[in-house]
Formats: C-alpha cells, structure tokens, sequence
C-alpha cells in the first residue's frame, strides 16, 4: 500500500509541483506583490487628496460666486444713486441749492487775446420750485415810526428806492435778490 500511496502523491502532487515552482521562485514575486500593494495604495490616497482638493475649491467657488452676485447688486444700486443724481433735474436743483444760476450765451478768447461773443452777467432766474415759508417778520428796529404817527416816514428799502406811499410802515423791505457766481457755459 505504500507504493501506490507514494505514486498518488507523486502523481499528483508531482504534477502541480511541477506547475508550481518551489524555492527562489517565490522569493521574486514578493516584490512584485508588494510594488503592486503600494501602487494601489498611493493611487487610492491620490486620488482621496485630488477629491478633497476638488471639493475645497469647489466651496471656494461658491463663496466667490456668492460674493460676487452681492459685489453686482451694490454695484447696481450705486449706478442707480448715480445715474439719479446725474438727472437734468437733479443737477439743477443742486446748482440753485448751491446758489448757482445758468450761464449766458458763451464767450471765446481767442489765441490773440480778441474775445469772440458778447459777454453778459448771468442773472439769477426765479427759481421753479416752491420758495420756503419766509419767517415772519418784525418790525425794523432802526424804524421810529408808529402807526398812530401818521408823518414819521419808512426807512428807505435796501435798494435805495422809498417805499410805496400806501405801504404799511411795520412791512420789512424785501431785498434783492443776492448777486450769484456764474457758472461757466460748459
């Protein structure tokens, strides 16, 4: 029995041994299991670091994103100020406010000194709004004058011109209108 036991292990075995090689055989593929391993592994941590890289700029880009659609908005809004503050009507309004008054028809000089146009002082213009409540008047302090005193006379108006011989002597003569800079004809 143990001579057909010996060839079934010879047989069998013999053959895979065969197929299989023992020895030094096994000591080359170690490492080329172990390049293998570590090829696998530095490509699953590469690409774990390119993910996390990958997501972190993508919650940049959304905050950028974000802030820009709120830079645009203000952005906006400040154009409107602008554009509203840049209106015809707007700017003359702030003129008159600063005590401007539009410009006559221009005048040149020309390159000799000889001036071209007919130059002209700007005058002011009543002004189209609604002028504001005048603060209600006293009686001049300068004025002597009572009611009950029919001769005593009215101060002279700041004009220079006597006052209307019906005018009532408390009234507070009105004064010119304030000579304004002018602007150039630009």
């Amino acid at each position: 029995m143990t001579g057909t036991a010996g060839q079934r292990t010879k047989g069998r075995p013999g053959r895979l041994a065969r197929l299989m090689p023992s020895g030094p055989s096994t000591a080359a593929r170690t490492p080329f299991v172990l390049l293998v391993v570590l090829l696998l592994a530095g490509g699953l941590i590469s690409l774990l670091l390119l993910n996390s890289a990958l997501n972190e700029g993508s919650f940049k880009l959304s905050r950028l994103e974000r802030r820009t659609t709120e830079l645009t908005d203000e952005q906006q809004a400040l154009q409107h100020d602008v554009d509203s503050y840049s209106e015809p009507d707007a700017l003359e309004r702030r003129a008159r406010q600063l005590g401007m008054v539009p410009g006559g028809s221009p005048v040149f000089l020309d390159p000799d000194g000889t001036v071209r146009g007919v130059p002209e002082r700007a005058t002011a213009e009543p002004s189209p709004e609604p002028a504001a409540p005048a603060p209600e008047a006293s009686p001049p302090a300068a004025s002597s004058a009572s009611p009950a005193d029919p001769g005593a006379t009215a101060p002279p108006a700041a004009d220079g011109t006597a006052p209307p011989t019906g005018a009532a002597p408390d009234a507070a003569p009105t004064p010119p209108a304030p000579s304004a800079p002018t602007s150039p004809g630009r």
